[in-house]
């Protein structure tokens, strides 16, 4: 649940960026953009939806959620991406390389915040963990530079 409110904070300071330099009656549009079929998520869209609601933002009320899946279709991830860009979306959210490499590949200049991937860097997505640069940031679970340490404490904690 921590990772679930890490992540609704990134996005609402992607938000409050992005809202300084909009009209305050527009309705800021929050994308969520996944390779699983969001059927099959629906603890993980009620818990976002749950952390935003915690922040004040009501699904409907005050804020717009564009959720979007290839629904077992992975090649159609890049035209999801290029059709969140064309809502002019003030923030993507992002599940799963798949859908940060074609969020990314769709745009440069709306923020990126990603809620998984196993190697950022690796994958070119940003610069480093320390300074992602760039329009992506987010979080990394299992990020190379921090194998050997797991496995250090791993090793510490047993026999």
């Amino acid at each position: 649940m921590w990772l679930n409110r890490l992540l609704v904070v990134l996005i609402v300071l992607a938000l409050s960026s992005a809202a300084e330099a909009q009209q305050p009656t527009r309705t800021p549009r929050v994308a969520y953009l996944t390779g699983t079929p969001l059927s099959a998520m629906t603890d993980r869209t009620e818990a976002f939806r749950q952390g935003l609601r915690e922040l004040g933002h009501v699904e409907g009320k005050n804020i717009v959620i564009e959720w979007r899946s290839p629904e077992g279709k992975p090649d159609r991830m890049p035209t999801l991406a290029a059709e969140l860009v064309r809502l002019k979306v003030d923030v993507i959210v992002t599940a799963g390389g798949g859908a940060t490499r074609s969020a990314k590949e769709a745009t440069s200049t709306i923020p990126i915040v990603m809620a998984q991937d196993e190697d950022p860097v690796g994958n070119g997505f940003v610069a480093s963990l320390a300074r992602p640069g760039g329009n992506i940031t987010g979080l990394s679970q299992l990020s190379p530079e921090l194998r050997g340490k797991r496995l250090e404490i791993l090793k510490e904690s047993g026999p």
